[in-house]
């Protein structure tokens, strides 16, 4: 599909794919067939790019943040001895 002669989405098809994205796991595999299948509109399959991206950030930070955490907490009940 032509860049420059995609239809645009219009709202219907919107609000049907923020449907589909508020379904865990229904949500990471549209967004891959939405990415990586070439068939789909180029602004949905840019914003599914964009979307998986966030999903790897936020996954990456919660494994930090939840690293962290474990390791204070590890950190302070190794300090109390019975």
């Amino acid at each position: 599909m032509d860049q420059n002669n995609a239809p645009v989405v219009r709202v219907g098809e919107w609000v049907i794919t923020i449907l589909l994205l508020a379904i865990p796991i229904v949500n990471l595999v549209m967004l891959l067939i939405w990415s990586f299948g070439g068939g789909a509109n180029p602004s949905k399959a840019n914003f599914a790019k964009a979307s998986l991206i966030w999903m790897v950030i936020g996954i990456v930070l919660t494994i930090i943040f939840y690293t962290m955490f474990g390791a204070a907490m590890l950190a302070m009940m190794s300090d109390y001895s019975y």
